[in-house]
């Protein structure tokens, strides 16, 4: 019977054969992963301020200590975060980084079923194992695990997040997402999201979950004040190194100050207008809004915030997942493009052309990002250009020919949808009607 599978009497479809060749691809590489590349280790080690801070916690030892004039990774989580990650310090240091990059490559796996799921994916799908691979091969899984940082848990509380947020379980979204923001606010703009959508509830768990494990942690801390007058001030400052936000590249580089303010008030202005789009014209189809609002608002924040780092990008893989969905707007080579930038492993340092190699690898990030927002914003702003002139924003922004676009997921064509009203169908320079085109792809 096991010989049959490897030579079945029927001809195998392309799709299954594509699965049979990418599983063992994708589960080898998790395993190199795991327990080589992150074991091994790297120069770059988040996790010993991280396991150092708790062992001081736990022994009554001041905690808010870095010396910030050092690029050594420093300790920067909030007392309530302390109070969530000391228990890592109860055993050795070496046993416990151990059992962080278990921790860690579990959440992801995790996070990557759920995210298969939150688009009507399943484990025997040709998806499944395409999308594995494609997360332990990118270089924000490689070096959340390498360097043993909590982005892994981070990632998982962005899906449930989003999972709970879509079944209108705002209690419990909250409490995902205060968990995550205890530890790092990295996920903190995603509020906006629950706000537009008037979910009040998430507002709740997300800011009461913090604030009762800051008023549990503060007086069991040695120096929970330096927090705030030591660290926090240090977090909201730009630095030249490992930070790949415009204001950081643009100190490396010592780019004015008008220069890089610049960038950024503009990039923000296409963010703005992007997400005015997203939500007039896409609020409806939840699962296509929350994806693509998410990752502008996450790309936005890494990019035009103080500080910006590869790995954060981690957080915009339900964003990427959209390309999926028949109205995504990922659709597109330039997208790709500059998700090379940022999800790459690749190094383009170069001994032959040492200039040009540095500059491609140091900006490649900032590019990346940059680029996606403004992909994001070109085609939905081409979207609504064409609508208003064919006379169809009433109806939507997505094009016709959208709806019997073809559907990875194997989903039905969309039925023809009904003609427009004559006032509102014909356009000004007398074209046929046009039909309504709007879609929906929720889960």
């Amino acid at each position: 019977m096991f010989l049959r599978q490897l030579e079945p009497r029927t001809a195998r479809t392309t799709a299954e054969v594509i699965k049979f060749a990418l599983w063992p691809l994708a589960v080898m590489t998790v395993l190199n992963r795991v327990f080589i590349k992150a074991v091994n280790g790297f120069i770059t080690d988040d996790y010993r301020p991280v396991y150092q801070a708790s062992l001081d916690f736990l022994n009554g030892r001041p905690v808010y200590t870095a010396n910030f004039d050092s690029v050594d990774p420093h300790y920067l989580y909030p007392p309530s975060g302390t109070l969530l990650i000391a228990p890592i310090a109860a055993i050795d240091y070496e046993k416990s980084r151990w059992l962080f990059i278990a921790l860690n490559a579990i959440a992801i796996l995790i996070a990557w079923y759920l995210l298969l799921r939150l688009f009507r994916y399943t484990l025997n799908s040709v998806a499944a194992p395409a999308l594995l691979l494609a997360m332990f091969t990118s270089e924000t899984v490689i070096n959340t695990l390498v360097f043993t940082n909590v982005n892994g848990c981070v990632l998982l509380a962005e899906l449930i997040f989003i999972r709970l947020l879509l079944k209108r379980q705002d209690l419990w979204a909250g409490a995902a997402l205060g968990l995550s923001i205890a530890v790092k606010p990295t996920l903190a703009p995603l509020l906006l999201i629950a706000l537009v959508r008037g979910q009040w509830k998430v507002f709740v768990t997300a800011l009461g979950v913090p604030l009762a494990l800051t008023a549990i942690a503060w007086p069991l801390s040695k120096d929970p004040e330096k927090f705030l007058t030591r660290t926090a001030p240090y977090i909201f400052e730009s630095r030249d190194y490992f930070n790949s936000a415009i204001v950081g590249n643009g100190e490396y580089y010592g780019l004015p100050p008008w220069l890089t303010w610049g960038m950024r008030v503009v990039l923000g202005v296409l963010v703005l207008i992007s997400l005015w789009l997203l939500y007039r014209y896409y609020r409806e189809d939840e699962l296509f809004f929350v994806c693509t609002s998410s990752g502008v608002l996450l790309t936005a924040s890494f990019l035009l915030s103080s500080l910006g780092q590869m790995y954060y990008s981690m957080m915009l893989f339900p964003f990427l997942m959209t390309v999926v969905l028949r109205n995504s707007v990922l659709r597109n080579w330039p997208a790709w493009l500059a998700i090379f930038g940022f999800m790459s492993y690749d190094k383009w340092l170069s001994d032959r052309w040492q200039h040009i190699g540095r500059n491609l690898e140091y900006l490649r990030i900032t590019f990346g990002w940059g680029l996606l927002l403004i992909v994001v914003f070109c085609v939905l702003g081409d979207r609504y250009l064409a609508a208003r002139r064919e006379g169809r924003l009433p109806f939507g922004i997505d094009p016709a020919w959208m709806r019997s676009a073809p559907d990875p997921r194997g989903e039905a064509p969309q039925r023809p949808a009904p003609a427009l009203p004559a006032e509102t169908s014909t356009p000004h320079n007398g074209a046929a009607p046009v039909e309504q085109d709007r879609i929906s792809v929720e889960p």
